[in-house]
């Protein structure tokens, strides 16, 4: 039986792109959640009790009813955003947005996200990570390269529109500078963060804290 619609609950991280993600989408879409912060530096996700709600011990996780949730940063953002505009009524483009989302979380996030984690966010950590950093920045510097490519020829990643594609590659691609990306070396992917931050119910990252969401 179909179980009534609830407020999603979700945990997030301040300062996570992948927190930011669901967020954003969250609030362009006008859709309540309910915003659980949760201290990943001070070992929260490790805990028992934070383990029966995500065994996996991962940010962003979404609990919608009871013993029910959803982990990933883009399947909860696929989630909130059904039924809305940010996602393609195209079947194709609705494919092209996962082709996007899939490539954001294999070729894109794993090489800015822990480049920027250890350069802005626990910069005390950098050097134990120092051997890493130039196969981060090689490979993201590639993804950026390839993102660049595409945005000579389109506005937005698919179908012409914003969509739920550049929420996706959005959320690590406009703090990609944190982590030693030259952005300026860029102009495309440049102005196309500056559409994404025009579009309607854009809100700042910054604005993923406590007290503020």
């Amino acid at each position: 039986m179909p179980t009534a619609e609830t407020t999603p609950c979700i945990f997030v991280t301040q300062g996570s792109g992948n927190s930011y993600k669901p967020f954003l989408v969250s609030h362009q879409i006008a859709k309540r959640c309910d915003w659980v912060f949760v201290d990943v530096l001070g070992g929260q996700t490790r805990t028992a009790e934070f383990r029966a709600v995500n065994p996996r011990g991962q940010v962003p996780f979404m609990s919608r009813t009871q013993g029910e949730g959803l982990a990933e940063s883009n399947a909860i953002a696929w989630y909130l955003a059904e039924g809305s505009a940010l996602i393609p009524a195209d079947p194709f483009e609705r494919a092209q947005a996962l082709q996007w989302m899939f490539w954001e979380q294999t070729c894109f996030e794993p090489n800015v996200s822990p480049a920027r984690f250890y350069t802005a966010i626990v910069p005390q950590q950098k050097s134990a990570h120092e051997g890493e950093f130039p196969g981060w920045l090689s490979r993201g510097a590639a993804a950026l390269a390839f993102l660049e490519d595409h945005l000579q020829r389109h506005d937005f990643l698919v179908g012409g529109a914003y969509s739920i594609a550049d929420v996706a590659v959005y959320g690590y691609g406009h703090v990609a500078h944190e982590g030693g990306f030259r952005l300026e070396d860029h102009p495309r992917v440049t102005e196309w963060i500056e559409r994404v931050q025009a579009q309607p119910g854009h809100v700042p990252m910054s604005m993923l804290a406590p007290g503020r969401a």
